[in-house]
């Protein structure tokens, strides 16, 4: 039989795996790999808590290949010397793979292709991590879209997303597998004490864990996910960022589950739309990735490539930290340290402090983010800042500035949220939970908080740092 090389990168399952069902359809054998190349993303090398995820990713679909039969070959180096030289060790006529989009990539399967094919070589690439072609998407004027709404109507117009396909019964693996490393040789945990731990506490990496996430977020939450969504205290969303980020679940299994979900209630479901719409808004960053490639280092609205930053490394220090002495903030900054991943409500807020009452470029917190997100993912990761920072597609206008205190108090009403993450404040009364710095002394003394000592002073007058806002947007309108 003949051999093909699946190459797994952020399709880290056996379920809807086109290349891997396709290669056995065609009745070859196989050998499964996966390449950790740090060199040919450059400063887009994956980060901390990422790696966590994808040792414990790499782990699972191992386990699940040698239940069947076979193994994953691990090796380290640049993607385009290490795979020809698998493909060779391997005696395969073929290379399968699933399409990335960031822009590195974009070069890398083209060169592959162009070098495989010269020696013989089969070269098949299937669609990626998102539901639809995104050079197939185009507005009435054969541009891409750069407004979400109309983006999302285009998308449901399209032929929906084929059925998920089945995991295999049987994987007949080539007799011959290659040498591999060992996932421990490349050290992706981190060395930081205790970095993990809340990580290991709030997370499952596997791909049985993914589609019980969904299940029971179909089952219990979607119909109050409009609502709920917003409650960072709450488990009101499902919580399947990382998952979809390393394809342990796909974006048409979520799609197909969820619609059906639908068609068995009878009936039209607000939660189950407005969630597909969230699927849809990951459609759409990797939408803009894909056309505008400078998407994660330039400002999508280019006046704002003269907009007047302040570099300020000590109180980008206090926001990566959790200490700005706004609690909501705060709260959102720790629970991203601790579990590698924040509620999107707050990721909003967050965001919003550090780029308009901080005025730190948004590029220093994607990095930030990039760098301790389990769910980090170039697309969203960057539409998302720019979103944000108001310089992006379709973005929040860079005028509409959320005020931290009034955004705790609306969606953290009870303090859940900051209790828990901000512990030393445990002991206010919600009238001052989420504005310490104006409770009176005796309230303050009476809950053990002493600003400036247990607990930050604010890092800046807010008034004054909303007209400074906007004082340097009116300079590049």
């Amino acid at each position: 039989m003949p051999t093909t090389l699946i190459w797994y990168r952020q399709d880290l399952r056996l379920c809807d795996h086109r290349p891997l069902t396709r290669a056995l359809e065609a009745g070859h054998e196989v050998v499964c790999c996966y390449v950790y190349d740090q060199h040919t993303p450059g400063r887009h090398r994956i980060g901390g808590a990422s790696r966590w995820w994808l040792h414990h990713a790499l782990v699972d679909l191992d386990a699940q290949l040698r239940q069947r039969g076979g193994r994953l070959i691990l090796r380290a180096g640049r993607y385009a010397d290490v795979l020809p030289t698998l493909v060779k060790e391997s005696d395969a006529s073929a290379l399968y793979f699933s399409r990335h989009y960031e822009p590195f990539m974009a070069d890398v399967e083209t060169q592959l292709h162009a070098d495989l094919t010269a020696d013989g070589i089969t070269v098949r690439r299937f669609a990626g991590n998102i539901l639809f072609d995104p050079n197939q998407l185009r507005t009435k004027g054969g541009t891409p879209f750069k407004v979400f709404t109309p983006f999302w109507r285009n998308c449901l117009a399209q032929t929906p997303p084929s059925p998920p396909l089945a995991a295999p019964e049987t994987i007949r693996f080539a007799s011959s597998q290659p040498t591999s490393d060992s996932v421990d040789d490349w050290a992706l945990l981190p060395t930081q004490p205790n970095w993990a731990g809340e990580m290991q506490a709030t997370w499952t990496p596997t791909e049985e864990a993914a589609h019980q996430s969904l299940e029971q977020f179909l089952e219990n939450d979607v119909e109050r996910y409009n609502d709920a969504r917003n409650l960072p205290s709450k488990k009101g969303t499902s919580r399947l960022s990382p998952y979809l980020h390393y394809g342990q679940i796909s974006p048409a299994q979520v799609w197909h589950a969820t619609t059906t979900h639908v068609a068995h209630r009878r009936g039209p479901s607000k939660g189950a739309d407005t969630y597909l719409s969230e699927i849809g808004w990951r459609e759409f960053s990797y939408h803009l990735l894909t056309q505008f490639p400078e998407l994660p280092t330039k400002p999508f609205r280019e006046n704002f490539e003269r907009f007047p930053w302040k570099k300020n490394a000590k109180r980008l220090r206090a926001w990566q930290t959790g200490q700005t002495g706004f609690p909501i903030v705060d709260a959102g900054m720790r629970e991203l340290w601790a579990t590698g991943w924040m509620h999107n409500r707050v990721r909003m807020i967050v965001g919003s402090f550090l780029v308009k009452d901080l005025l730190i470029p948004w590029q220093q917190g994607a990095a930030w983010f990039w760098d301790t997100l389990v769910d980090a993912d170039l697309a969203a990761n960057s539409a998302s800042w720019q979103w944000v920072a108001g310089c992006g597609a379709d973005a929040a206008p860079y005028f509409r500035i959320f005020n931290p205190i009034l955004q705790g108090e609306k969606f953290d009403k009870d303090g859940d949220y900051v209790r828990r993450w901000v512990p030393e404040l445990a002991d206010l009364p919600n009238k001052w939970l989420h504005n310490p710095a104006e409770a009176p002394a005796n309230v303050l003394a009476s809950a053990n908080v002493t600003l400036g000592k247990t607990y930050p002073k604010p890092l800046i007058d807010r008034k004054a740092a909303r007209q400074i806002a906007l004082d340097a947007f009116a300079q590049i309108k």
